[in-house]
């Protein structure tokens, strides 16, 4: 399906510019592919480029507070130099690869709060930059993203919220400047525990899995036992009963420290 944004004009008389993005649900690792349509206004303009970006809205640290922040993390220029005509009409077509890092923004087919993702355009002309808004994509999880966001959800676990933080999990193969942390409240049986954090941070063979407990009254630390790190490969994650694998180590956690 289509999905159309006019953006602004380069100056009186100028060029507009439109980007369709032909699918607008992709994966990490896919592509979201779309058009470029440059449309001469009342005068002859030169093009001096085109290029294409995604973009997200993350969370910094600023001293006591967070504060929102728009990061590109990929981008890539489309063709080089060319003059627009008075009404004509350019149509440049594209594939935008996505970062197998990318965060998910949709799960189950639900959107979720705060997570935005989109495709950039920019137009540079006469020695001006025009940006665009940013036209939304929706990323779906990996298969064996799915399979252990489904896990949680089979042992009860309520989504709480996802956000996008700038910084590094250390010990991962994270190569983009930031993260995504997506929450889990808990069910009854999990009575001493808060919230389950976990992230995700793939490449194109397999991914890190990274998960913290939040027990009531204090966060643990990192290398604490409510802290696990595993690698979990595209084409073996099916391998793994993923929901007896996170029921043992909350039950091994919750026994030792005594509030299950």
């Amino acid at each position: 399906m289509g999905f159309k944004k006019l953006l602004a004009s380069l100056g009186a008389g100028g060029a507009s510019v439109e980007t369709v993005l032909t699918e607008a649900n992709v994966v990490p690792g896919g592509v979201v592919q779309g058009e470029v349509h440059i449309e001469g206004g009342s005068v002859a303009q030169g093009i001096q480029g085109l290029s294409l970006g995604l973009q997200a809205r993350v969370e910094v640290e600023s001293g006591d507070q967070e504060v929102k922040q728009d990061i590109e993390f990929t981008k890539v220029q489309l063709g080089g130099a060319f003059t627009v005509q008075p009404g004509a009409v350019h149509v440049v077509p594209f594939g935008l690869e996505i970062p197998w890092e990318t965060p998910v923004t949709c799960i189950g087919g639900q959107p979720l709060h705060g997570m935005n993702i989109g495709v950039t355009t920019e137009l540079a002309i006469a020695r001006a930059v025009d940006s665009t808004d940013l036209d939304p994509i929706h990323v779906y999880p990996l298969p064996a993203q799915q399979a252990i966001l489904d896990a949680f959800v089979q042992l009860g676990f309520r989504f709480r919220n996802a956000d996008m933080e700038r910084g590094h999990i250390r010990g991962t193969r994270q190569r983009l400047p930031f993260y995504q942390e997506i929450e889990f409240l808990p069910p009854q049986q999990y009575r001493g525990l808060n919230q389950v954090e976990l992230s995700f941070v793939a490449d194109d063979r397999e991914m890190d899995v990274v998960l913290e407990m939040d027990k009531k009254g204090g966060l643990f630390s990192e290398g604490s036992d409510s802290y696990r790190a595993f690698t979990v490969r595209h084409d073996a994650f099916q391998g793994t009963d993923w929901v007896a694998y996170l029921n043992q180590w909350l039950a091994d956690v919750g026994g030792r420290r005594n509030w299950l």
